[in-house]
């Protein structure tokens, strides 16, 4: 008997990321924008938020643990109401003359919180569904955190407009705990796991446990951890820090056609997933190296279209469509990669595995950036050598890793059996 995707449990999930997503970007969205109009400095927002990642990189694994030995149900519930209860507290000791520091404190808390909520979320997905509903699952919360990037900043900034920012905040508060609300109703199996010594005993054996499960029981899914790094290493480089500097300091135009290619990569990260969700069940595991060696493909025409003597319209609209290509692929690079790490890990070790998977991401971003940052500055005048050299090696890793998709696809295939 095939298994319903949109289960009671599954559609509380998704309605409860929905509420929860829309609500973090209001609130960040309104939060950089105070900053900005009572500093002037968009850098010091952005130090600030920077800065407020670094809980998330060093706590997550604890957040892994957390997952895999209390109940998920319950972690996530918590979770949201302190968020909710954190933003509320900051807004209501927020003042002109505290400003910055209530800020800042409350973005460090959030990230703290978001160390234990990612990997928790992530976990609850193989043990709500199973087989191909697995990738079907994460294309649908993907769609929905798409979905929440695309709307939301817009349906804040107008609130922010119009309102300021202590009502955008009250209406984040609200969106925390409807998402607690939602996640009070869902219902998940839980086995309590006993733990031998104290605290600091339990953290190091899962901790050491995990390590050697995808070090040398389950090595393909270290390396597949090492790919999906990989192309967010580019991608992330490429369209962050790249496509802003492009399209504002090298082409020389206005702040609406990059707010047009922002809106449009958003579209294409949806649609994306939405492709991801179609082609579960159709797309076989070692065309995973195919599509990972397209992102390159797609990237090697922007560096074309700036050797070529044409208006900057036009390398305007050929940067639009490839990176919107580019990041089509990668979207559903990223959902398989995460559904085969899901469907590869047993219950006991999912949150630690999702754990590792979000941290990994979360550090190779920032250098992704800065090396990137750094290559555009000094290619500023020869754009084509950041993309082309770029696309050609991630052409190059995607086919070598044929082999590798071949093997893992075999194994599949025999454990299917």
């Amino acid at each position: 008997m095939t298994q319903k995707l949109f289960t009671k449990n599954f559609m509380l999930l998704i309605l409860g990321q929905l509420t929860s997503l829309f609500g973090n970007f209001i609130l960040k969205l309104a939060l950089s924008m105070y900053v900005l109009e009572v500093t002037g400095s968009a850098a010091i927002f952005a130090g600030i938020l920077s800065a407020a990642t670094i809980p998330t990189i060093i706590l997550s694994p604890l957040g892994g643990i957390l997952a895999d030995r209390a109940n998920r149900r319950n972690i996530m519930v918590a979770l949201d109401a302190l968020t909710g209860t954190s933003v509320l507290c900051a807004t209501l000791f927020l003042s002109e003359s505290n400003a910055l520091a209530v800020i800042s404190t409350l973005l460090i808390i959030l990230s703290v919180l978001g160390a234990f909520e990612t990997p928790t979320v992530q976990a609850c997905i193989p043990t709500m569904l199973q087989g191909e509903n697995i990738m079907k699952g994460n294309a649908v919360v993907n769609q929905v955190a798409s979905l929440s990037y695309l709307v939301a900043p817009m349906l804040g900034g107008v609130l922010y407009a119009m309102l300021g920012l202590k009502p955008v905040m009250y209406a984040s508060v609200g969106c925390f705990f409807i998402t607690a609300l939602f996640e009070c109703f869902i219902k998940l199996n839980y086995q309590r796991s006993e733990g031998i010594g104290g605290v600091l005993s339990v953290v190091k054996q899962d901790f050491l446990s995990s390590m050697q499960y995808i070090a040398k029981e389950q090595t393909s899914i270290s390396k597949m951890l090492l790919l999906t790094a990989f192309s967010r290493f580019f991608v992330m480089g490429i369209t962050i820090v790249g496509l802003p500097y492009i399209v504002r300091t090298v082409l020389g135009l206005n702040a609406q056609y990059y707010g047009a290619a922002e809106s449009a990569l958003a579209v294409a990260t949806i649609l994306g997933s939405v492709a991801a969700g179609l082609l579960t069940g159709k797309l076989k595991i070692h065309r995973l190296s195919i599509l990972l060696a397209s992102m390159g493909v797609f990237i090697i025409p922007v560096g074309i279209a700036f050797l070529c003597p044409v208006r900057p319209i036009i390398k305007y609209a050929v940067t639009i469509v490839s990176l919107c290509g580019m990041q089509i692929a990668i979207s559903i690079f990223s959902i398989f990669a995460v559904s085969l790490i899901q469907q590869r890990t047993p219950n006991h070790l999912i949150g630690k595995v999702m754990a590792y998977t979000s941290t990994i991401t979360l550090c190779v971003q920032p250098i992704g950036q800065m090396v990137y940052g750094f290559l555009f500055d000094s290619f500023s005048d020869a754009i084509y050598l950041c993309f082309i050299p770029t696309g050609i090696i991630v052409c190059a890793v995607g086919l070598s890793a044929m082999g590798f998709f071949k093997n893992m696809e075999k194994e599949q295939q025999e454990v299917s059996a």
